[in-house]
């Protein structure tokens, strides 16, 4: 029990000299007293700079260590204060925990990589420890990792978009490396002001490399980039501009709906009055093999399309528009600018007003269209990520603020995960 080089290594302590080791029999706890070495003894706990006494603190303090088997491991210590030029009077350093941290650096570090790896469920049951304070230890490691890494360095291509991690409006805006496939950050927020941030933080010599930029077509966003990456091309998200064919099908569609479940006469030719309700009832439901691509249809879908062309003539040139705006995104470079050509030319001469307004609101963004179709890019990373950080975001319910779920979605997705302690990571 008092074979300090046994409890060094099993504590992985450095620049600490051990004094004693006891057990606490009413805590059911062992107790390791400790003190940092000379050398590292006086420091500031936030910057580390040698500073002098300033007075003895709260006295002795405890830190949670990881267990020797089944039984609970604390480091016990003085924590007195000393006077930094910088801080003022602050916690003097200890070498085996962070500033204002409860727990040692081995234990922060497990239970950061659990946080990750596991369920909500496993990491407090196996660590005996409450779930908000897991958001604190995830914050602390994180920023540690912030501190040694610039998750900003390299960015050429990048994608954005914002994502609800809560209800009531509470949105995350995202921004992801389109080569590396990594999360660089996510803050609270989706508007302007939030993106301008990063841009700042990017600054502008590294705005001056960003190359491209993908986004749903959002006018802040597009605003914020052109303002700091004026030379970067602004790339729509294709499913973005597909979707806003399949909105402007389902108007066609619903107009459709309207004009028969009434009982007129629609001005389109091709329509009968003949059993009027059961006909509402079926361009109702038709609205699924519309909306899917036709390679996923169902036999039942397909035959609701052909009975779409024999009976709704307009409804059908609706989903033939859709589908031609789909193949432009499907061949690309070129060949697809030329295909768009040719479908705002189809779609304004469709006398289907979604897609007369549809065909403007492409022109209006054709420059960042064409560099989508030219570079290949999506925002299908971008929803990837969103789609990992949604269940995060489930794995997070309990946190007591954003900013853990934030860390811990960094943690995970960032490019620079925890590793266990003693682990040496491989690749």
């Amino acid at each position: 029990m008092r074979n300090t080089r046994v409890w060094h290594e099993a504590l992985a302590l450095t620049s600490t000299v051990i004094e004693d080791v006891r057990v606490d029999e009413d805590a059911e706890v062992i107790v390791v007293a400790a003190r940092a070495s000379k050398r590292a003894r006086r420091r500031c706990g936030r910057c580390g700079k040698r500073s002098p006494l300033y007075d003895r603190g709260e006295g002795r303090r405890r830190w949670r260590a990881l267990d020797a088997g089944t039984t609970r491991v604390f480091i016990e210590a003085d924590a007195p204060r000393v006077n930094c030029r910088a801080h003022g009077p602050t916690v003097a350093q200890v070498p085996w925990a962070r500033h204002n941290s409860g727990h040692t650096h081995q234990f922060d570090d497990t239970i950061a990589w659990l946080a990750v790896q596991c369920s909500r469920t496993a990491v407090v049951e196996l660590m005996r420890i409450a779930w908000r304070t897991v958001g604190a230890i995830i914050g602390r490691v994180c920023a540690d990792i912030d501190a040694r890494v610039d998750r900003l360095a390299g960015l050429r291509r990048i994608g954005i978009d914002e994502i609800s991690y809560k209800r009531n409006f509470k949105y995350l805006t995202v921004v992801v490396d389109h080569d590396t496939g990594r999360l660089v950050r996510s803050a609270k927020g989706r508007d302007s002001a939030t993106l301008q941030r990063f841009f700042e933080l990017l600054g502008e010599q590294r705005c001056a490399e960003i190359t491209h930029v993908s986004a749903d077509g959002a006018p802040w966003i597009a605003a914020v980039v052109t303002k700091h990456c004026p030379t970067a091309r602004q790339c729509r998200d294709p499913f973005h501009v597909i979707a806003w064919a399949t909105e402007a099908l389902d108007e066609v569609r619903r107009k459709i709906w309207n004009e028969v479940r009434g009982g007129r006469r629609p001005d389109q030719p091709g329509i009968r009055r003949a059993n009027q309700p059961r006909r509402s009832n079926k361009v109702a439901r038709v609205r699924w093999a519309l909306w899917k691509n036709p390679e996923r249809l169902s036999e039942h879908q397909q035959h609701q399309l052909e009975w779409i062309a024999e009976n709704h003539p307009d409804l059908w040139r609706a989903y033939r528009l859709k589908e031609g705006l789909r193949y432009v995104f499907a061949v690309k470079g070129d060949e697809g600018k030329q295909a768009l050509d040719r479908w705002l030319i189809w779609a304004c001469r469709s006398r289907l007003e979604p897609f007369i307004d549809l065909s403007r609101r492409i022109r209006k963004h054709r420059d960042a269209i064409d560099a989508a179709l030219d570079s290949g890019l999506s925002n299908a990373r971008v929803e990837s990520t969103n789609t990992k950080i949604r269940l995060l975001t489930r794995i997070a319910f309990g946190f007591h603020s954003a900013d853990a779920l934030i860390a811990l979605a960094m943690l995970a997705l960032g490019g620079h995960t925890p590793t266990l302690p003693g682990r040496t990571t491989h690749g």
